[in-house]
């Protein structure tokens, strides 16, 4: 049972590069789609609604391109996923209790009365699944990376985006460097 799109994944990743980028560099979504293996296109738009959100900010320009918006350690995955997802519910309840043959015309009230119990179980898991997604923010997950990989990939990351930068002089448009 699949909640949340790709959209969430791609850009909890994407966001994941840009914690630790020196001040003076933004990424741009080529150069992030490449880092991922997705469509430049896809990260476009989903950049689109992460500055719309507040999430990250964008520069114009040949070195031009994305930062995070605010520190990483205020930008929760609830944000990210709200930004992409909306802040719909993930149950609509049908009223299917109303629905009952056994009810003939018309349920009876004690069939009827308060939320449908199935319902109020979803609303539960809903409030404390959206509990975590605010309890955890991009500096927390990019700890779990630290962690996890050499001490050396935080530098390669920089390095890579470092090695990246001469080659957007005359190879980008500067529309196309930071969407």
């Amino acid at each position: 049972m699949a909640l949340y799109g790709a959209s969430v994944e791609c850009s909890l990743h994407c966001l994941l590069f840009l914690v630790d980028l020196p001040a003076d560099v933004h990424a741009s979504t080529q150069e992030l789609a490449s880092l991922q293996g997705i469509s430049v296109s896809y990260v476009a738009k989903l950049f689109g609604a992460l500055r719309t959100a507040g999430i990250v900010t964008s520069v114009e320009g040949i070195d031009g391109g994305y930062r995070l918006a605010r520190p990483a350690d205020a930008i929760t995955v609830l944000d990210v996923v709200t930004a992409l997802e909306g802040d719909k519910p993930m149950f609509q309840c049908r009223e299917i209790r109303r629905q009952c043959a056994l009810f003939e015309s018309t349920p009876p009230a004690w069939a009827t009365r308060g939320m449908c119990s199935i319902h109020a179980v979803m609303v539960e898991a809903e409030a404390r699944m959206r509990e975590v997604l605010d309890a955890h923010t991009l500096a927390d997950l990019a700890g779990r990376v630290a962690r996890k990989a050499p001490r050396s990939f935080g530098v390669d990351v920089v390095n890579w985006f470092g090695r990246r930068r001469p080659a957007r002089g005359g190879s980008h448009s500067s529309k196309g460097a930071s969407r």
